[in-house]
Order: C-alpha cells, then structure tokens, then sequence
C-alpha cells in the first residue's frame, strides 16, 4: 500500500511538530565532539524518523551524511523508511531506501538507508570499515537482541582501528542509558546522554485478570483459556471504549487463535507479526478508513511502529523469547511473562496520539512480580551464530568486544564445539575458509552446513529449498513431515509459501548454483528469531534462532561433505516420496537416479541437526543420537495435512529430526518437524558421533562386556567380548562397586564387627586408625581390595569376596598399632563370672549386654580405647532380658540394685539376690546349682 504524499507545507509541519527536534543541538554537538551518543527519547518522539533525517542534512540543517540505521526487525525496518520518506514528500528508493531479508529498495543516490541488524552484520564482515557510511543510528538498543549487541561491538571495535571517524548513536525508548555511555564512550569516558521529553497522553490502567486460574505458559503451548480469556477482554474494550484496540499476543499461533475467537465483532480484525504479507503491515500502518479495527500483533508493536487510531490497548502479558537447553540439545522460543519494562511499552501504543486505555490480563499483585526488564539475549540464546560471527571477525573467543554482557562461557564453549565439528572454526577457534563462506550464506552455522554440504549430493536448488523450509518453520498447518511440507510449500499460494519461495531463490543464489536470480543484495540472508518472537531481518544470525541453536555436538567432524557419495547414496536409497514436483537437482549431474524428495528432506534436516536423528525404540518413540528420548505429537495428521503424512513419520524406523521441543513435565521432547530417513543416511550425515570399540562397563547390576557400534548414544550392533582386557574389565568391576555400594560383597557378622571396632578407633583416636566409612572405603577400594578385584568379571565374583579379610588390610600395620587392635578396641571382655562377652561398637559408645549377676563383685564399669572410653553396660535379668543400663557399677549397685532386686526376684526366685552384691560371688547360674559347687 502506497502512503499517501503530503504536501510541502504538511511535511514541514509534520516534521516540526516532533519532541525529538529540542534534543538535536546536543546530539548534534555530540557526535562533532566525542562522535558517539545515547539517545533516550520516548515513543512518539520522532527518534526513529526524524533523527536520521537531521543527521543526514535531508532538512536543511548541517552538510549531507550518509546515515545507516539498524532496527531490530524487518517491518520496522520498511516502516520506518516509508515515513521518512513520506515525511520528505518522497518515495523509498530515492533518499530514503531499506534493505531488509529479501527485499531490498535502495539506490546510489539513497542517503539514509534502514537495515536490519542482521543485514547490518553482514556488511560490516564484508566491509569493516562501511565505507560510504558516516552515521550509525542503533534503533531500539534496549531490546536487546543479540544481533544488536554484536553490531554495536563490532563498530566500536571499527571506531577504535579504522575509522575513528564514524558517528555512532545507540537509540532507544528506554534503556540502561548509563551503561551504554560507558560501553560507547570506551577507555576515554562515558559518551554523552541526549534526552528528548516526550508528549505522550495519559493512559489509565484496567485490571482484567482472568476469573478462573489458567494454566502458565510452557514452551510454545499457552492455556487456550487465557486466550480465549483475552478475546474476551477485546469484547469487553470495544463496549467500553471508543478508537481502535491493539492486543498484544506472544506468537502467530496465538494471534490467529484470538481472530477466530473475535468472529462477529463489529470491527476490522488485522494481524501484524514477521510473518505477515507487507500489504498487510502497510495497511494497519497506514490507519483506517473510519471503521473500527482490532489490531492483533506480537511484540513487534512495542517500539519503533505506530498503529494511526489506536486508543486501548489489550495486553496478554505474554512474551516469546529464545531459550537453550544444552543438556539435552534442544533450542527454541518459550514463551514467558513478560517484564514490567515490556508492559510499560506496550501500554505507551495507546497514548501516541490521545489519551488512552490498557486492559492488563492479570491483577495488580502479579504486576509487582514481574522481571523489571527482560533477559537480554546474549545470556539465554544458543550462541554458535555469535561465536561463528566473532570468529570471522578475528576474535573467537569475544574477548576484545565491546559487550554490555560478557557472553556465558558454557554457551559459548558448546558453540564453539559445535562450530569445530562442521568446520566452521579450527582447533583455535579461528574461522576457517568454509566457516567464512557459512558465516556470508545468512543462515545459522548448522544451517549453512547443510546448504554446503547438501548441495553437491542433492542439487543447490533441492538443498536450498529444504534448508529456506528450515530457516523459517512452516505453519503447523503444513504438518509433521518435511517432505510433506516441502510439497505443500511448492504447491501452496499463501504467505509462507511466497516467502518461502523468495528465500529458497536467495540460498540457491549464493550457494553457487548458475542461473538463480539473485537475492536482493547486501547480504540479505535468511532470518533468525529474534527474541520478540518474530523472524527477524535479511541476513540475521542471531543465535536466537529456534531449531538451528540446539546446543550439543554436531556431527561433521572436519567438515567435509560425506565422502565417496555416501550422502548420496543414503539419499537415493531412501524411500517414499513422489521424486518429483517442481524441484531441480541444480548444477549436479548426477551418475545415478536423482533422489526423492523424502531423501533430500532427510539428508538437509540430518545434516543440520545430526545429533538429532532419531532411531526407533517403540510406536511413536525415538532416541536421538544426543540421547535424549523423542515423541511424536500425536497419531492424527493435522488439519490441512494428508492422512498418511503424520503416520508415515511413526513407522518409520529412523527420523532426521527438525524441530522439537519439551513439553511441561515430560521427560522425553516432543517431535514437531521431521523427515524419514534410513540407518545410511544418519551415519553419513552423523559420522562424527560414529564409534565403534570394546566397551566393558557395569549396566542392569553387573558388567557387561561386549563390542558395540554406536551412533551417538544410539546402539547400531553389538556382540559379547570373550577377553576384555584386565585393566578396563577391573574398571569396570569398581565402577560397579562405586555404583550400587559395599553391598555387593559378604560381610560376615565377624566382617561387620571388625569394621564397627575399626570405626570407633578412628573416631575416638583418629590416626593411623583409619576412616572405613563407606565413602571413604570406596575411594581406597584399590588399597584394600585391590587382590580380590584383579579375580572379579561379574556380580557374582564380589558377591564371594570376604570384606572382613580384605577390611584387615587397613589396619595400620606398617607403624606397629595393629597389633594394639584387640587392647584397644577387644572383640569380648571377660566379666567377673568368668564370661567372654561380645562388645557391641555399632552406636555412638560401646554396649557390653550381660547378665547382672555375672557382674557381682565388681566396682567399676570396664573402659576401652586405653581407657579413655566407658563401656555403657546393658544389665540383663536371667532371661536375657533388659533390666537396666549404667556406665558406672559402683551407682548401680548402691543406688540401683535395690530396685532392680525388688522387681526380679520374684520373678526369678531361682537366682540369687543378694543384699549386697558388691561382695556377692559373681555366676552364670542358680542359687542351686551354686550350693552344689
């Protein structure tokens, strides 16, 4: 849609009317002083539009700058050309042009052109020093996305060595405004802060949490109350207030869900995400034509755009973000609560132009919960694109940029080993030849593997195909199945399909294949995620990206394309699929029959994603060569899919798997893209995680020797081993040991008592008496077991070893202390009856049970440990049963006994009582059997 030109008069008073004019002497100063600056000035403002228009000279005021201005997202980009140009009384492509992810409207007179900062990566790696360029304006720094933080590094870096003469000015609604002074200002001091005030209107908040409790959101998955809930509250705005309604929601799923919802109302319902056709985005921008509309968009809506007729705003309270799992390999966007900061945005559409409303989807307590700003990027998102950016540009390990967050050092190290497995990077960390050449492609760096080594097995256009397929998810209308998807996109005339078509062009172009129309220059590459939700500008890398920044290791090994036809190979042989449709095999003349379209799907998605392929381990279950466990969504195809799409990935018996995600609570992750591919194409595309080797360990309670062949943790074959070597078998046998406890060997009733007094020893006296605890006894199990496991090969072995012999070994024999053993810590002690009787050591003090009357006579209770240990003294009636306990005789008998006496002799008439038991004769047996001798 074509805005509609003003005149002279209307465009200088339009451009006169923006705040931000108060603020452009100091910025102005600024950049002809230290030549950086922060920018701060609130939506509405004129920051976006007028500011570069100044700083180029295109209003009359100071000389004629080329100025490039980097926004996060491809229709901020257009739109914000679009109004500076409308602004000028011109047209885009003139003086005013854009450059965004296959488009691209610029010519050798622009003087002020908008780029994603995607595209802007890209020419700064292509040419560091932007020749031609004086200005940089960083639009909207505060979202921080990563391409944006990355950009801003590499051109302070460029500042400090090439051109100290280019103006830099990080511009934002609302931001960490120190912070970027100090990172623009550098060593010499912080760079100046421009503030603009602003002319925003009031806007009153309502509080429209839901009635019941709903489900918070996981993964990509939002509680269908909720939305239907915030459809709900969209009703409800448009009965209580007048202008048009924005509603904020995290995703496309979710916008359309809503607009279904939102059936009879009496309104114009539009919806504005990345994915939307530019006519649609034009027209919401443009405004109405005096009906009512209700604009359903993502977080593209936050900053940068305004939405002419806007008065309320309805607020999800939603956000998608990027999210890495490197334990189990999976990336992908999640949705979260969005922060304070974001909430304050979204409220702001509505007071642009009048005073306004937010309708707020949760209660005010919830408000004070939520983050104050959201996560930036470089500290959540998959980081192999960054690594691979910065190691273009000669610093792998980011070490020298100008970051306001230092990337985490685990992303980055699982980024850098995946880049190291496709070639991307050598042993250092440097960029190799193919890595440069994957960095210049726009896509992610597992992406751009496939491309480049996709392409010489199936065709540059085939490959291209599939991997723009992969790039950008298609609709989940399309299915489960890549292939299927891949047919449905050739055959499909909606959005996606065009765009689809637009990037697959693009990829083929600069993958080398002769006679593709190029794409629209300046790098423009494929999108990535950006933390909003949205697929972002031409040629973004981010590592944001939903599939492509699954952590882990990626196969490849040096990065060479599978050799000796191997890929190829796998590909034709793989089955299924028509083979034919409007695919080419490119500039490959291959020897045999080109593959089918399921084998080429297979192969791109394998080799992008090689710890991704999946083995079957039951219906519907897989396990990825990373390990971690797969399920298929569900046994139906979805709607808009052929019958047979979603059951033919179930019985298959090996998947490349795309895209996939880990739904709340499940342990395994969810299949949501994928293509059929056979055992010879998943070592082909995997074969840096192929491994085959004798593996003796313990598994299922004993060992377990045999040779295995594996694919990642995927087991392809394996046969016992008759001899394994000693070392690795005894490895294994202690492994064991470590694993399911001291259990596993015979401990007598003698083993436990020698290990019981051993423990007193140490605990009591300390050294050489050594600790036999069971931590302590695992990690010497060499010292004290070491014989009996070089005979140990399986459970049964240990089971047979006699610990208490084996337990002897520590008694410290070299000093000569051993031999005080039975002194010190005696297994029995002999009572005055003449009874040896057993000392129990398994409690906090040594218990000797006994008899009482075996202890007449006797004054004071025994002591061990060199008598600095009381032995607590259970006393027993005749039937061996508890009668008192004492570590003191000499008490028990003047204070106690007289009790005791007076309860159990008539109960045990048969045995002496005595009166005084301190001179009594000690025994074992009757009074009778006494009086006999």
């Amino acid at each position: 849609m074509i805005l509609p030109q003003p005149s002279a008069g209307g465009a200088a008073h339009a451009l006169a009317q923006l705040p931000v004019r108060t603020a452009l002497p100091a910025l102005r100063a600024a950049l002809d002083g230290p030549g950086t600056a922060v920018l701060c000035a609130p939506p509405g403002t004129g920051k976006t539009t007028l500011v570069p228009l100044v700083l180029a000279g295109l209003t009359g005021e100071g000389p004629v700058r080329r100025v490039l201005v980097a926004e996060p997202r491809r229709i901020a980009a257009r739109a914000a050309a679009r109004r500076m140009a409308w602004l000028l009384g011109g047209k885009v492509g003139e003086d005013i042009g854009f450059t965004v992810r296959g488009e691209r409207r610029a010519g050798p007179g622009t003087v002020v052109e908008v780029v994603t900062t995607g595209v802007l990566l890209q020419r700064l790696q292509r040419d560091p020093e932007l020749a031609g360029v004086d200005v940089v304006v960083l639009d909207e720094c505060h979202e921080r996305h990563l391409d944006a933080d990355t950009s801003a590094a590499f051109l302070l870096d460029v500042r400090e060595t090439l051109r100290p003469e280019l103006r830099l000015v990080a511009a934002s609604a609302t931001t960490d405004a120190e912070g970027w002074a100090r990172l623009l200002g550098g060593p010499d001091g912080a760079a100046p802060v421009v503030e603009a005030a602003g002319v925003s209107h009031p806007v009153g908040v309502v509080w429209a949490p839901p009635e019941r409790p709903v489900r918070p959101a996981h993964g990509m998955r939002v509680d269908p109350a909720l939305l239907t809930h915030v459809a709900g509250v969209v009703r409800r705005a448009l009965r209580e207030q007048s202008g048009d309604v924005l509603c904020f929601l995290p995703g496309v799923g979710e916008i359309g869900r809503v607009a279904g919802e939102l059936t009879g109302v009496d309104a114009e319902v539009l919806q504005v995400h990345g994915r939307a056709p530019a006519e649609v985005q034009d027209a919401v921008l443009a405004g109405g034509d005096g009906a009512r509309r209700v604009v359903l968009a993502t977080s593209v809506a936050e900053s940068s755009l305004t939405v002419p007729g806007v008065r309320v705003v309805v607020d999800s309270g939603l956000a998608r973000v990027p999210r890495t799992d490197h334990a189990r390999g999976l990336s992908a966007l999640t949705t979260v609560r969005a922060s304070r900061a974001a909430a304050r945005q979204r409220a702001g559409r509505a007071g642009r132009e009048a005073p306004g409303v937010v309708y707020r989807c949760w209660s005010e307590g919830e408000d004070g919960r939520l983050p104050a700003f959201p996560d930036p990027e470089i500290k959540v998102a998959d980081l192999t694109a960054f690594a691979l950016q910065a190691a273009c540009w000669g610093d792998p390990a980011a070490s020298g940029l100008a970051l306001l967050d230092a990337p985490p050092a685990g992303a980055l190290a699982a980024a850098r080993e995946v880049l190291t497995a496709i070639g991307a990077v050598d042993e250092d960390g440097r960029a190799t030849e193919r890595g440069t050449r994957m960095a210049r492609l726009g896509l992610h760096p597992r992406l751009a593997r496939a491309l480049v080594d996709g392409a010489p097995e199936v065709g540059v256009r085939r490959a291209a195909e599939v991997v723009a397929l992969l790039s950008e998810e298609p609709p989940r209308a399309y299915g489960d199945d890549l292939a299927a998807a891949w047919r449905t996109a050739r055959r499909g005339g909606d959005a996606y399909a065009a765009r689809w078509r637009q990037e697959a062009r693009r990829l083929a172009s600069a993958a080398g294949e002769p006679g593709a129309r190029p794409g629209s220059g300046s790098g423009a590459g494929s999108g990535s995620v950006s933390g909003s939700g949205e697929v972002s500008g031409a040629g973004e890398v981010s590592g944001a990206g939903r599939g492509p920044g699954a952590g882990g290791r990626a196969g490849g090994g040096s990065g060479r394309r599978p050799g000796s036809g191997e890929g190829a190979a796998a590909a034709r042989s793989t089955g299924g699929g028509s083979g034919t449709g409007t695919g080419t095999n490119g500039s490959r003349d291959p020897a045999g029959p080109s593959p089918t379209d399921d084998a080429v799907a297979g192969l791109i998605a394998a080799l992008a994603f090689p710890e991704r392929v999946a083995r079957m381990r039951g219906v519907g279950s897989y396990l990825m060569a990373s390990g971690t466990g797969a399920e298929l969504a569900g046994a139906g195809p979805r709607p808009g899919t052929r019958a047979g799409d979603t059951s033919r990935l179930r019985e298959a018996g090996w998947l490349a798997v795309a895209v996939a995600d880990r739904p709340v609570g499940a342990v395994s992750a969810r299949v949501r893209l994928a293509a059929v591919i056979d055992e010879a194409t998943a070592c082909a595309a995997a074969r840096a995680l192929y491994s085959s080797g004798e593996e003796v360990r313990w598994s299922d309670g004993d060992v377990v020797a045999r040779t295995v062949t594996r694919l990642g943790a995927i087991e392809l074959a394996a046969r016992p081993l008759t001899a394994p070597a000693p070392g690795v078998l005894r490895g294994a046998v202690v492994s064991g040991l470590r694993r399911e406890g001291l259990g596993l060997l015979r401990w007598s009733a003698g083993a436990m008592s020698l290990r019981q007094r051993m423990a007193f020893l140490h605990r009591e006296l300390g050294a050489p008496w050594p600790d036999v605890s069971d931590a302590a006894l695992l990690e010497r199990v060499e010292e004290w077991l070491g014989v009996e496991l070089g005979r140990a090969r399986r459970r049964a072995d240990l089971e047979r070893i006699d610990a208490g012999q084996a337990l002897a070994r520590l008694l410290p024999w070299a000093t000569g202390d051993a031999a005080r053993f039975e002194e010190l810590a005696p297994e029995r002690i002999e009572v005055p009856s003449g009874s040896r009787v057993r000392v129990d050591y398994g409690g906090e003090q040594p218990v000797l049970a006994v008899k009482l009357q075996e202890l007449f006579g006797r004054q004071e209770s025994p002591r061990v440990a060199d008598g600095r240990v009381p032995v607590l003294v259970h006393l027993l009636s005749p039937a061996g049963r508890p009668a008192a306990v004492t570590a003191d005789l000499a008490s028990f008998w003047r204070d106690g006994y007289r009790s005791v006496r007076a309860e159990l002799r008539g109960r045990y008439p048969k045995h002496p009582w005595p009166e005084d038991p301190s001179t009594a004769e000690p025994t074992r047996h009757t009074t009778a059997r006494l009086k006999r001798g």
